[in-house]
């Protein structure tokens, strides 16, 4: 098939691509600027790739009559994040081509009330971005359940791979987080540490992508977790990490009001916006119907990221580090 991946360079379409290459799909990817995939691949080389600013074509309301005119048998839109614009392209590709996939978010879930979380049992999201992920996931739903375009939409948890800094076991980016767990030195924690964090690795993500294109007719109007096979808690992470080092994690309680005052808003802001949402999916849905199975736990993912960015110089940690220098 013709497929158009729209954010094909990307971290998801980074590993996408090459995927839809092998499986003999003739592929487009549809990219901002010029820049490369954060892993390299023989395959790009049979990649038509094209440039297109999308927020500023959805303005001009060409961007979604532009892809339709490449004449996709299937569109993967990696990187739609209003309602307007995913209407927009529902209302460009209608007719026009076979199947829409989205990519959604974890964060379309608001607080756990309990877990794992399974479709359609969440609470309520919050914050603009995981409202518009539910409401993005409605909207193709109910496209699909009235007779429209084939959709279906997945939610990734936390994305990881090689080329991006992942979040850490404070659930923000904050590279010294790394550094103090591999030194031993005591880390402050908001609470009690028990809350958890689902993270994926984006090769991952694209295996379910791969096998949704695959398997059209069963996930038609459906909606998929895609994470790892299991959440991690604070505490259980910063351990892990720590062992990379040798080392057992130091943890200090503390209260949200003594974290938010000697750590960084931006920090601050993001370990909230993550802890509270203590998120752990569940991915029995994508199993059954696609034959989902993530190759990489939470922390294997999370070393895959923390090995290529100590490779690229991009991160600075001490020695003993001999869980970065063997092999997964």
């Amino acid at each position: 098939m013709r497929i158009v991946v729209i954010g094909g360079t990307g971290h998801i379409g980074t590993f996408l691509v090459p995927r839809l290459v092998r499986a003999g799909h003739e592929v487009v990817s549809v990219s901002r600027g010029d820049r490369s995939p954060y892993t390299e691949a023989p395959e790009w080389d049979q990649v038509e790739r094209i440039r297109a600013d999308r927020e500023a074509e959805d303005r001009d309301g060409v961007f979604a009559r532009r892809i339709a005119d490449l004449g996709p048998d299937v569109v993967v839109d990696l990187v739609c994040f209003t309602v307007a614009s995913a209407t927009a392209l529902l209302e460009g590709l209608r007719g026009n081509t076979g199947q829409l996939l989205h990519c959604g978010s974890i964060w379309r879930y608001g607080p756990s009330a309990s877990v794992p979380i399974v479709e359609g049992s969440a609470t309520a999201p919050f914050g603009d971005y995981g409202v518009q992920k539910d409401q993005i996931a409605r909207l193709l739903q109910q496209e699909t359940a009235d007779g429209g375009l084939v959709t279906t939409s997945l939610h990734p948890g936390h994305i990881v791979g090689p080329g991006w800094a992942p979040i850490n076991p404070l659930g923000n980016l904050d590279p010294g987080v790394w550094r103090t767990l591999a030194l031993g030195s005591p880390l402050r924690i908001p609470g009690l540490g028990a809350e958890l964090l689902h993270h994926v690795h984006a090769d991952d993500v694209a295996q379910a992508f791969e096998l949704a294109v695959a398997n059209r007719d069963r996930v038609a109007g459906e909606d998929l977790n895609v994470t790892s096979a299991a959440a991690v808690t604070v505490r259980g992470y910063a351990d892990v990490v720590a062992g990379w080092f040798g080392r057992s994690a130091e943890l200090e309680s503390v209260t949200w009001e003594h974290f938010r005052a000697e750590t960084p808003t931006e920090h601050a802001d993001t370990t909230w916006e993550h802890l509270v949402r203590s998120h752990c999916a569940s991915i029995d849905k994508a199993r059954s119907l696609l034959g989902y199975e993530p190759a990489y736990t939470s922390t294997e993912a999370v070393l895959e990221s923390v090995r290529s960015l100590v490779a690229r110089g991009e991160l600075d940690l001490p020695e003993p580090r001999a869980a970065l220098n063997t092999s997964r």
